[in-house]
């Protein structure tokens, strides 16, 4: 390739065409917006595959047994669910910190400052409010009984995530009240356990901006060297979760407008496309790490051994290597014009619109909807009666009715829940923009006047 020149000049003008730095000025965030939607899909197939098929979360079917299809490495990245919470991490870095970081590059460092200012507090908002909606929807859900059904199937993820309903009309508000603080302060919530993640992406968005404040005045070399030794600061710790990607993303963000890396990428096609390449196969091979048993396959025991080397003692390493792959992919396809052109698509770009409605309100639909399509015809075997000993036997679970109802009945529960997730970003998320706008307007108002008099004095 080197020593033929018209090769070379062939493969350098297909990877030009397939390689482009994200681009300068005004920003494409499209391609984010549909890699978030896609992992929100991801997200919701790992739930109904823990409902229905909880041993695809393993290598194997067994220590000596063979793997299906869905559990070899790669396919099984779409049922990885673990991956996607990183996705999410690591968007919300880059994102947040796109507008500040061009601000700060072209001088603009007065109107960073406000930028984030603000950008903290609506990020709040529109955090706290679509949740409480959730959570108070559920809430409703569960004191009707809807999730009775849920609470005696054969599936154990279904079972634990569906409360019953409170003991008495008082006990119910307490319940409530309890479950909208709890989100927040140690990320349960009986009502929505997979809200769980909220709080530590909320906490992530208010150290994205806490960053961006301290760093504003730095010149943008030195900026993204402390958002390199902050992410292996957290590497360090051992926070696979938020720490590491959300600097990631701000990474991301920084390089995006550095006139060098751009320089680079565009002198280099041919580097880029295979390293970009590379970048996202390494990465779905990284979030196809089983959450248990790793050992009972060689290519993921291979990865435990690795993994001993490479992350810090004591770390989990069915969440870092998730973290590291979905960082991988990121990195991958920002630098991939043909990945970038893909994610940037009408369907990856719808599943990214409405991918927080999907978020917040599929799992109450799994255990309503999809489990009485799964299980409303089927009937609880009687009880056992007792053992030999005289000790009562536990009654079996409601099993699944059909696989074939199964198979007609989940597609149509997904055609669901992305109509819901339509309503939802149709009618409740601008509900929740107007109100955290009005509170803004009363907050800001004296504020941003008397900001304006000093700055003009």
């Amino acid at each position: 390739i080197i020593l033929d020149p018209v090769l070379h000049e062939k493969l350098d003008d297909f990877f030009r065409k397939i390689t482009m730095p994200a681009p300068t000025g005004s920003q494409n965030t499209k391609w984010a917006d549909g890699i978030r939607g896609c992992a929100s899909l991801i997200v919701v197939t790992a739930h109904v595959c823990r409902s229905l098929a909880p041993f695809l979360t393993r290598p194997a079917l067994g220590p000596e047994s063979p793997p299906v299809v869905l559990q070899l490495p790669i396919l099984r990245c779409f049922l990885m669910g673990r991956a996607s919470v990183a996705v999410f991490a690591i968007m919300s870095g880059y994102v947040n910190a796109l507008k500040p970081v061009r601000q700060t590059r072209s001088g603009q460092t007065q109107e960073a400052l406000v930028s984030i200012a603000r950008s903290a507090y609506r990020r709040t908002g529109r955090f706290l409010l679509p949740v409480a909606m959730a959570t108070l929807l559920s809430w409703l859900i569960c004191q009707f009984g809807a999730y009775k059904l849920a609470k005696v199937v054969d599936s154990q993820w279904i079972r634990d995530t569906s409360p019953p309903p409170s003991t008495s009309f008082a006990a119910a508000f307490s319940d409530l009240f309890h479950n909208l603080v709890s989100t927040w302060t140690d990320g349960t919530n009986v009502y929505d356990p997979i809200q769980w993640t909220m709080a530590f992406l909320l906490r992530g968005s208010m150290l994205i901006y806490y960053t961006l404040f301290a760093t504003a005045f730095i010149q943008p070399r030195y900026r993204l060297a402390v958002y390199a030794a902050m992410e292996a600061y957290y590497w360090w710790l051992g926070d696979s979760l938020i720490g590491i990607n959300i600097f990631a993303g701000m990474i991301m963000a920084e390089l995006t407008y550095s006139p060098e890396v751009q320089e680079s990428i565009e002198s280099r096609p041919l580097v880029t496309g295979i390293l970009s390449s590379c970048s996202i196969l390494l990465g779905v091979l990284a979030t196809s790490y089983p959450e248990d048993h790793a050992e009972w396959a060689h290519w993921s025991s291979s990865m435990l051994t690795l993994g001993k080397y490479i992350f810090p003692a004591g770390a989990e390493f069915a969440r870092f290597y998730p973290g590291l792959g979905a960082q991988l992919v990121c990195f991958g396809v920002m630098f991939n014009r043909t990945a970038r052109n893909l994610f940037s698509s009408s369907w990856p770009c719808f599943l990214g619109k409405v991918s927080f409605g999907v978020y917040l309100t599929h799992a109450p639909l799994i255990r309503t909807v999809l489990t009485w399509a799964l299980y409303g015809m089927s009937a609880r075997p009687p009880w056992p009666g007792n053992d030999e000993h005289g000790n009562p036997l536990p009654q079996p679970w409601t099993p699944l009715t059909s696989p074939w109802v199964a198979a007609v009945a989940i597609p149509l529960w997904y055609v669901l829940l992305y109509r819901v997730a339509m309503l939802w970003v149709g009618h409740v998320d601008p509900l929740c923009a107007r109100i955290t706008s009005w509170v803004e307007e009363r907050i800001w108002k004296e504020e941003s006047r008397s900001e304006k008099q000093a700055m003009q004095a």
